[in-house]
């Protein structure tokens, strides 16, 4: 599940390492968001493409 900061709005995998106790879960990813290269944090590195993601 992709969880977003509340600090950068930036998006992260519920398993990051960089997660910190103020982030929001999200149902779905920003329509920004068009690619995993998009999305920014290494955290979403394991992962092809966005359909792969949960």
């Amino acid at each position: 599940m992709p969880y977003m900061s509340a600090d950068d709005f930036s998006v992260h995998d519920d398993d990051c390492t960089d997660q910190e106790s103020d982030w929001m879960p999200l149902s779905d990813l920003p329509d920004e968001v068009e690619s995993v290269e998009d999305l920014g944090c290494e955290c979403w590195e394991p992962y092809d493409s966005l359909a792969d993601i949960g």
